[in-house]
């Protein structure tokens, strides 16, 4: 996984998957087999995103696949345009990809794809006023483990919302 800031103001968010077998290994009805170390999936897929986490493209390159139809698989990506990384991303990738719609493959990569996103946007972000609910909790809280309101990390940075006991 990398990002990368364009020339643009958008960011490149890239993934690849690449399998390969030790051994000789022949895949359904092909014809030959795959020689030790050469790739039976080679997968590609690049998000372009704007500092919202708004996605502007997804693109999909599959350089190898077992069967040839597996190419037209990335096609199925061009749903995400519009899409925002964030809450609920892994359940629209589901569901937008679920059973023949998509290719697995390209479907397990854009989970991580979107903590890399996550990731470089956190300098960004960090300019950015903290998002909080009506009631002026911070929307992180609670949001994962180290975010617990009983962690210490929420005691350190938000003392009016930590819950857990005392030191």
């Amino acid at each position: 996984m990398k990002a990368y800031k364009r020339s643009d103001g958008l960011y490149d968010i890239e993934a690849r998957l690449m399998d390969t077998k030790t051994a000789p290994f022949s895949a359904p009805l092909s014809m030959q087999p795959l020689a030790p170390g050469r790739p039976i999936h080679d997968l590609w897929i690049r998000l372009v995103i704007d500092d919202n986490m708004l996605v502007h493209d997804a693109i999909a390159s599959s350089d190898a696949t077992p069967f040839s139809i597996c190419k037209e698989a990335g096609a199925a990506l061009s749903f995400l345009k519009g899409e925002t990384i964030g809450s609920g991303w892994n359940k629209i990738v589901r569901d937008g990809l679920k059973g023949a719609i998509g290719c697995t493959h390209l479907m397990e990569l854009l989970s991580p794809m979107a903590t890399t996103a996550m990731q470089a946007m956190w300098p960004v972000k960090q300019t950015r006023p903290i998002k909080v609910d009506a009631n002026g909790r911070p929307l992180k809280v609670d949001s994962c483990y180290a975010y617990a309101a009983k962690r210490v990390v929420v005691k350190q940075l938000w003392p009016q919302h930590y819950t857990g006991g005392q030191d």
